[in-house]
């Protein structure tokens, strides 16, 4: 399935149905009065929350939703039906905003949650809502109202608590497939994963925690290098990083530093978010080369540094054990 997190697209409410001018013509009834009906309201446009969806990849190929117009009235009276609300499914996770002015309208978290984003018109009056006692037969009625129409933006947000970074080839890709059941695409070069992978990872408790594995972020991501700055957006949910460092690197400060860097420039608070720091591939080097690396590390980074291998399943206990004590669980 391809990935898009995100889309633009245009909603349309009903228009109200006309009122009529009506009479009524009955035998035994000489003075039967106006009986022109109202018309019914146009329908409304909602979006609604739907776990079952993963991406806005719909979106792509059909941008235009309109809702049903309200029917006109008619003759004794009679209301016009009021059209049908259109229900529009989005992936939890789908901020809405109003593409002129780039205003928040809602955030669609939570299975079922809805959000009105256009009303419908209002139906017009028919005759006989003018009767009165200086005009006994009114022949005036009034048009239905215009439903409202908006230019949405949509942006998918993933609904993660851990989100995993770090530069390109740095193992991320591996150790979500060895936590979790996710299968993301593993190859021994730079940017093989090209959209975020989710996996649930199982808590001590027994339930699941969902796991992000995010493309790996190059120097000048926030800027929009590389493929980083296209998905920084699905960490901004998360409560905790995981950075992992590859240990084979001739320099694993400065690619602690430059990822640092990026979450820095790009803001909304992913530079202050907890986040645990563990070299990876650990298999690859010997234990002495391996220690004076990690002190390297902890002396930039102020805290500890977990030293971790996903593909020989070295130490990910105490990775996870880490994972929950800084989520509280």
């Amino acid at each position: 399935m391809q990935f898009i997190d995100q889309a633009r697209i245009a909603v349309q409410a009903g228009r109200g149905g006309d009122g009529i001018a009506a009479f009524r013509r009955e035998k035994y009834v000489p003075a039967g009065g106006p009986s022109g009906g109202d018309g019914g309201r146009g329908g409304d446009v909602w979006l609604e929350a739907d776990p079952n969806l993963q991406t806005l990849l719909d979106f792509k190929y059909k941008r235009l939703f309109e809702a049903v117009d309200g029917r006109r009235g008619g003759p004794n009276k009679s209301t016009g039906a009021s059209g049908d609300h259109l229900t529009i499914k989005v992936p939890c996770g789908t901020e809405v905003r109003d593409l002129r002015t780039n205003i928040l309208l809602g955030d669609l978290t939570e299975q079922g949650q809805r959000l009105l984003v256009a009303v419908g018109g209002r139906g017009g009056l028919g005759n006989a809502h003018y009767l009165s006692n200086r005009n006994r037969a009114p022949e005036k009625f009034t048009e239905g109202r215009d439903g409202e129409a908006w230019n949405l933006q949509l942006e998918l947000k993933l609904l993660a608590e851990v989100g995993i970074i770090g530069l390109p080839n740095a193992g991320k890709s591996t150790l979500i497939s060895v936590l979790s059941s996710a299968r993301p695409k593993i190859a021994d070069y730079p940017f093989t994963t090209l959209v975020p992978n989710l996996g649930v990872v199982r808590r001590p408790t027994g339930d699941g925690t969902v796991f992000a594995d995010i493309p790996g972020l190059i120097a000048g991501a926030a800027q929009g290098a590389g493929l980083g700055h296209e998905f920084l957006r699905h960490i901004e949910r998360t409560r905790l990083l995981i950075h992992l460092v590859d240990s084979s690197s001739e320099d694993v400060v400065r690619d602690l530093q430059v990822v640092q860097q990026e979450l820095q420039s790009y803001g909304n608070g992913l530079s202050e978010r907890p986040t645990l720091v563990a070299l990876t591939k650990i298999e690859l080097l010997l234990d002495e080369e391996l220690e004076d690396r990690r002190q390297q590390l902890q002396e930039r980074w102020g805290g500890p540094v977990l030293a971790i291998s996903a593909a020989a399943a070295r130490n990910l206990d105490q990775l996870l054990a880490a994972t929950w004590q800084q989520l509280g669980i």
